[in-house]
């Protein structure tokens, strides 16, 4: 491996790391909200939480990959100058940015009514401030990452991540003590993402300082070029990462009004949405655990590479769908099975318990979506990914006014899964047309069964001895109940899975703490 290819897979890796570190905080920090301002403050936060996502979307993924395509393509051995790249494209990002502020500010009234809240007008307006910090941190981190620099892109992010969630709970605690309007936490809560952002501009410049990416070369870009790269390019990319994200945000624009619809008043209706946004956290976590280790084994490849060494490629992309497979309904059937003792844990009470298991199958089925992507975008294929994801958008909006009038949350429960299932089955199509070779279901069925059965019986064993034997209610007896039915649960499907030999030789040793696990397999290879 050529010394460029080892910078390409450890800037991946470096990226990979971040990226995991700030989901696993993302999620987090919402159940301990929750905990603070009830259900109808998580329910404000979470209407605006849409806008601040597509922000962050924008300013980590969608316009630095843009830019750097522009730096890859145009300055590959030299730093861009001031006067022909950062002029200019700083401009026409800022122009972009005042647009976005501006529609989001002067239309929050609107967009309240549409949601079916004139009360967010004020959460709105402060989650616009946002995208003022999108083309400092976007334009750093292109550069860098254009470069090959992938650990300012990182580092940023991560810094950014946790000042964020510090001082939204810091502020929202210090606010519910005082007394303050929900509304008045919601805008404080949205403006504590600009000052994270802020932070986040601060690393960069720092990274400046130490590494420099600005010279005096002067290398005209035209202005049909920079927009066509920006818009199409980092809009496309931008929605290949956005799909949860696209599934809250029809859910804020429809689950009110629709609840509404369904028979509640408009304060029970904002409480409903906060019970089913209880499982935002749960699925985004149950997904870092079903897919950041899969995709592991689909590296960052040229198609070069696939045409080269298409067979060891094909092996890795079918490596990382089975690791999928078997992490993600794990998880997903887990979390369902015990989701009334979680749901009391996490969440102070048992309410929702059977609309949210429901939508604890998206962690299946969203896992596997974002895996096929992963491939796909290996394969070429992020504009047909992307079209693919809005159209699933669309038939989410559509489902949720079906759906939900009917059956209230379990509607939007049901309208989730089908939706992301309607997406991977687009996926699975498009990678069967582009690489017919790849035999995704050819999976260690037996060993599947074995070992969800068994971990089924050991987690319902935990259940059973919760609930019907010590009546256990205090959070302090649930989380040791829980912790130990999970850690027994994912031991014994685990070490069942290894020992009927779901996994070859050669993957085992590719996981972590490999050792261990070879000593799991039971039989000596070589």
């Amino acid at each position: 491996m050529g010394l460029g290819m080892k910078r390409l897979f450890h800037g991946a890796f470096v990226l990979a790391v971040a990226g995991l570190i700030s989901k696993v905080l993302s999620a987090g920090y919402r159940v301990p909200f929750q905990n603070i301002v009830g259900d109808k403050g998580f329910y404000i936060y979470q209407q605006v939480y849409p806008f601040l996502g597509i922000a962050a979307s924008l300013a980590l993924y969608g316009i630095p990959a843009a830019v750097s395509r522009l730096v890859a393509e145009r300055y590959r051995n030299v730093s861009p100058s001031l006067r022909s790249f950062y002029l200019p494209i700083g401009t026409f990002l800022f122009g972009l940015a005042m647009i976005a502020f501006g529609l989001l500010y002067l239309a929050a009234p609107q967009i309240a009514a549409l949601m079916g809240d004139g009360a967010l007008e004020k959460p709105l307006r402060a989650a616009a401030y946002i995208f003022l910090a999108v083309p400092f941190t976007s334009i750093l981190r292109g550069v860098y990452q254009g470069k090959q620099n992938m650990t300012p892109t990182a580092v940023s992010q991560v810094v950014e991540q946790i000042v964020r969630v510090g001082l939204i709970l810091l502020v929202t605690f210090l606010l519910v003590r005082t007394g303050s309007d929900l509304y008045d936490i919601g805008a404080k809560a949205a403006l504590a993402s600009l000052v994270g952002a802020c932070f986040g501009i601060v690393v960069l410049c720092i990274y400046m300082r130490k590494q420099p990416i600005i010279s005096t070369v002067e290398q005209r870009l035209s202005w049909i070029y920079i927009i066509k790269t920006i818009l199409v390019y980092g809009f496309f990319i931008c929605l290949n990462y956005m799909l949860l994200l696209l599934l809250q945000f029809a859910d804020a624009f429809t689950l009110v009004s629709g609840l509404l619809d369904h028979g509640f008043d408009l304060d029970a209706a904002r409480e409903w949405k906060g019970i089913y946004d209880r499982g935002q956290p749960l699925v985004q976590l149950g997904i870092v655990v079903g897919s950041s280790l899969a995709l592991a084994f689909v590296p960052s490849i040229t198609k070069k590479q696939l045409k080269s060494e298409k067979k060891a490629v094909i092996k890795l992309m079918q490596s990382g769908w089975k690791l999928s497979f078997l992490l993600s309904i794990a998880a997903a059937a887990g979390l369902i099975i015990l989701f009334p003792l979680v749901n009391e844990l996490l969440f102070k009470a048992d309410v929702g318990t059977y609309s949210l298991q429901v939508f604890m199958l998206t962690i299946f089925v969203c896992s596997l979506t974002l895996t096929t992507a992963s491939m796909l975008e290996t394969l070429g294929k992020w504009k047909q990914t992307a079209v693919i994801i809005a159209s699933g958008f669309l038939l989410k909006w559509l489902m949720n006014e079906w759906l939900v009038p009917i059956y209230g949350i379990m509607g939007a429960s049901l309208a989730t899964v089908i939706t992301v299932a309607c997406i991977l089955a687009g996926n699975l199509y498009l990678l069967n047309r582009y690489l017919p070779e790849i035999k995704l279901f050819q999976l260690p069925w037996k060993s599947l069964i074995v070992g969800l059965l068994s971990m089924l019986v050991a987690v319902g064993l935990f259940y059973i001895a919760a609930v019907e034997l010590f009546h256990v209610k205090t959070r302090i007896l649930l989380l040791i109940y829980v912790l130990f039915a999970v850690l027994a649960g994912a031991a014994v499907y685990g070490v069942t899975l290894i020992r009927t030999g779901a996994f070859s030789h050669a993957e085992l040793v590719s996981m972590p703490f490999s050792k261990r696990l070879l000593r799991l397999e039971g039989r000596n290879k070589k």
